[in-house]
């Protein structure tokens, strides 16, 4: 990879990073900390640098777009897990669960190469993994099953989402591996 790209990631990185750090300055509804900064920026900056690894292994746009939504997924995903918890707060262990949804999608695209027939059932796997968590923590935890205080449809509703991103993205890969 060129040292041009790197640059270029880093820059992004550091302008996405600059809206929390402006928004800090005049309001006191976004406090970030030191740690919330090398997170957010160690989470966009990987998301950009596995972006150009993998995109340039394939040389449709249907790829290119499918890994974009897959990453983008996996970044929201992580996010808001790691801000405000999906599944109750941040600190309820029903979130640890999630880990298993990256994991998932990892060892798939791993096994199979990234090549995009792969990979779209890799993703579509990662969608059925996405949706199974609410389930098992409905029947493990069900009494702190809630998101927002929007209850267990608001656990179902963001994790629909989620999966529905991970089946565009296999969807795309489908697509691409026609081509």
């Amino acid at each position: 990879m060129k040292n041009k790209n790197i640059f270029y990631i880093t820059l992004a990185t550091a302008f996405i990073l600059l809206i929390p750090l402006m928004a800090m300055q005049f309001t006191d509804e976004v406090v970030w900390s030191l740690i919330d900064f090398a997170v957010a920026g160690a989470l966009l900056f990987g998301a950009g640098l596995t972006y150009k690894l993998i995109a340039k292994k394939g040389s449709t746009t249907a790829y290119r777009a499918a890994v974009g939504i897959a990453l983008t997924a996996v970044f929201l995903l992580v996010w808001v897990n790691g801000a405000v918890g999906i599944i109750g707060n941040e600190s309820n262990p029903a979130n640890l669960m999630y880990f298993g949804v990256v994991a998932v999608l990892v060892i798939g695209a791993l096994i199979v190469h990234f090549r995009p027939h792969g990979m779209a059932h890799a993703l579509f796997a990662t969608a059925l993994a996405q949706m199974l968590v609410p389930m098992i923590a409905l029947i493990i935890w069900q009494s702190q099953i809630s998101w927002g205080g929007a209850g267990i449809s608001g656990v179902f509703s963001l994790n629909a989402f989620f999966a529905i991103l991970f089946v565009l993205s296999a969807l795309l890969f489908r697509r691409a591996s026609q081509s």
